[in-house]
């Protein structure tokens, strides 16, 4: 059975500390998402630079790459020998292998489609387009060598369109189904405009994955996303067992209103150690009538920031809505344009441990919550553990980066911004910003270090020419790198890709774009300007 078949040779180091590379397997390199790859040895503040730093080459795929690319090293393809392994998924329902080091045909190379199907359409609706197919960033388990990935499809048939959403197991070295994929159905019980029989179902045709996906204490988790608000849809979250895919957990969190979706700029719902889930929800239905535990009394949470636990079934543990919710809800100015980040623990001014997740969204306020009471919600005023009013101007839609007591934001039209922490509260200002500001929708920065040292933020500015930004992570006015300095344009590598975020592994950045993944790293000869 798959549960119990013996790792391969191949794979069983991937979570050892004896090898000697890193393993990007989930977006943000960890499940609670802090953007931090802590082991890279090759970059440092003194070689990323317009000299000895840029674009190395390119890596063509079939569609855009609206998920960020994964990476898994000393990996052996059947036939093809052992390889650093770049995984790359497509909007045109695609998975490829490429070597990481070097440009070179894929692999191997999968079109997730069922037999007469072609990926999705948009919609009618501009956010994931032309095409819809895998649109969330995958996830590895690198104790069996298996990619899970969401993939969305339509069939034409007899002039009548059916719209399919399917969970995939691969396996990492080959690209083969591990274990035949399954179709995303659910329904849960609630009266809202969806509902059958006391029940809402969940309409494929209605959705997208866009959040991350989330691999945590043994259940695949998939969050549904909307099409431009169309349709009556819901907040879905749903679980699934790794080995078979047998759908395990079902939660709506709208389930007697509407709306309420999860989408938060491609970033992935965040884990602590225990397995509590941590998710900014998009504006919908929050009931502002409570319960005597102070939760809304029919369930919905639209426009919430959520902690969900999976201890005696999928649920909503504690949640913070805005004393202003329904305003913000009416208002289109939503947290679930955002990210949340689950922060290491920190000692406050009297020496007690504290366990924090940040989060922004629309509203352009930060907001740092205590994981173990994170505030509920208080007409009139906010009671959580700190929040920074309109810290991040334009709005947050993207996620944030940790790295060693900093948060690193990049909000929409504003400066990527560093705030600092002291006795773990933030202060009020930021430390340090960079001089560039960011467009629509703002960066999501990733940071790499080795160790705490030689700290470098990494930011994607979106554009007709994206460019690819280096800082010093203690002072972000100091930019070390950007990708329009060489000369002649040698290291553009084409349209920005609204929501990816720059993936460092051993030595290079890999950042997706509409039709490829751009590879930067150290040059073999400095250049000469």
């Amino acid at each position: 059975m798959f549960a119990r078949r013996r790792i391969r040779p191949e794979l069983e180091n991937l979570e050892g500390r004896e090898l000697p590379s890193v393993n990007v397997l989930t977006y943000h390199y960890d499940v609670a998402r802090t953007g931090w790859n802590r082991q890279e040895t090759t970059l440092t503040l003194a070689n990323v630079n317009e000299h000895d730093f840029g674009k190395l080459f390119t890596l063509r795929v079939d569609g855009k790459v609206d998920a960020q690319p994964l990476y898994l090293s000393h990996i052996t393809v059947p036939g093809k020998g052992t390889h650093n392994l770049l995984l790359v998924a497509t909007e045109n329902d695609s998975v490829y292998a490429f070597d990481a080091d070097r440009r070179a045909a894929p692999l191997w190379h999968v079109r997730l489609l069922g037999r007469g199907e072609v990926p999705s359409d948009d919609h009618g609706c501009p956010q994931i387009t032309p095409t819809i197919g895998i649109t969330a960033t995958p996830v590895i388990d690198p104790r069996t060598g298996t990619m899970y990935v969401v993939a969305m499809s339509k069939l034409v048939s007899g002039g009548h369109t059916t719209y399919l959403q399917r969970v995939y197991a691969l396996d990492v070295a080959s690209g083969h189904q591990r274990v035949r994929s399954v179709v995303v159905h659910a329904s849960y019980p609630g009266h809202g405009p969806s509902s059958h029989g006391g029940r809402v179902t969940f309409d494929a045709g209605l959705y997208a994955e866009r959040t991350s996906l989330l691999l945590t204490h043994g259940v695949l988790y998939t969050f549904w996303t909307s099409h431009c608000d169309a349709g009556p849809y819901n907040g879905w979250v749903m679980g699934y067992d790794p080995a078979t895919l047998r759908q395990v957990s079902v939660l709506s969190t709208t389930p007697n209103g509407v709306e309420g979706a999860f989408w938060n700029a491609g970033a992935g719902a965040a884990a602590d150690a225990a397995g509590n889930i941590y998710e900014l929800e998009g504006n919908g239905t929050f009931d502002a009538t409570l319960n005597r535990r102070g939760f809304p009394a029919h369930g919905d949470f639209g426009g919430s920031f959520l902690k969900l636990s999976p201890s005696g079934g999928l649920h909503v543990a504690d949640y913070f809505a805005m004393h202003n919710i329904q305003a913000e809800n009416a208002d289109d100015a939503d947290l679930g344009s955002g990210g949340a980040v689950v922060l290491p623990d920190l000692r406050d001014a009297h020496g007690h441990i504290v366990h924090l997740v940040a989060g922004a969204g629309k509203d352009g306020n930060l907001y740092l919550l205590n994981r173990n009471a994170l505030g509920k919600f208080h007409p009139g005023h906010d009671r959580i553990y700190q929040e920074l009013p309109g810290a991040l101007a334009g709005g947050e839609w993207a996620t944030a980066a940790y790295f060693a007591g900093a948060l690193y934001y990049g909000p929409v039209g504003g400066h990527l911004v560093e705030f600092t922490f002291s006795h773990a509260r933030l202060h009020a200002t930021p430390t340090s910003q960079s001089s560039e500001t960011f467009g629509y929708p703002g960066t999501s920065p990733s940071v790499s270090s080795n160790g705490v040292r030689n700290a470098i933020v990494w930011a994607a500015e979106n554009g007709p020419v994206a460019v690819l930004h280096a800082y010093a992570a203690r002072n972000l006015g100091h930019e070390l790198y950007n990708s329009n300095q060489a000369p002649g344009g040698a290291d553009h590598f084409g349209t920005g890709n609204k929501f990816i975020t720059p993936m460092v592994a051993n030595g290079k950045v890999y950042v997706g774009t509409t039709n490829s993944v751009a590879v930067f790293g150290r040059l073999r000869r400095p250049r000469v300007n």
